[in-house]
C-alpha cells in the first residue's frame, strides 16, 4: 500500500519561501512514472501544479514557472517543492500524487496560506 505523507506547509507572507515534503512509503519513488504537486483553493478545482517523471522530466503550470521548483530524492523517497517569491493567489491546500501504471496515490494535503 502505498502513502504519501506531506509536510511544510503553513503560513508565509507575501514573497516570501516554503518547502514542501512528501514522504513515500510502500514503494518506491523512482518506480513511479510521475509525482508531483496538485492544490486547490477554497471554490475552485484541483490544479496540477509540477510534476517529475521517472525520467526527470519537469512540467509545471505557468503560473508557477520561474518560481516554483520540484525535485526528489530517491534515497530519501521523498519529493520536494521548493516555492519562492508566493503570492496571494498561491494559497490553497497542496496535494502530494503519484502514479504507478493505472493507480492514483494521494497524500492528505497540507495547507499553505500566504498573508500580504
Amino acid at each position: 500500500q502505498v502513502q504519501l505523507v506531506e509536510s511544510g506547509g503553513g503560513l508565509v507572507q507575501a514573497g516570501g519561501s516554503l518547502r514542501l515534503s512528501c514522504a513515500a512509503s510502500g514503494r518506491s519513488i523512482n518506480s513511479m512514472n510521475v509525482v508531483g504537486w496538485y492544490r486547490q483553493a477554497p471554490g475552485k478545482q484541483r490544479e496540477l501544479v509540477a510534476a517529475i517523471t521517472s525520467g526527470g522530466a519537469t512540467n509545471y503550470a505557468d503560473s508557477v514557472k520561474g518560481r516554483f521548483t520540484i525535485s526528489k530524492d530517491n534515497a530519501k523517497n521523498t519529493v520536494y517543492l521548493q516555492m519562492n517569491s508566493l503570492k496571494l493567489e498561491d494559497t490553497a491546500v497542496y496535494y502530494c500524487h503519484a502514479r504507478f501504471a493505472f493507480a492514483n496515490y494521494w497524500g492528505q494535503g497540507t495547507q499553505v496560506s500566504v498573508s500580504s
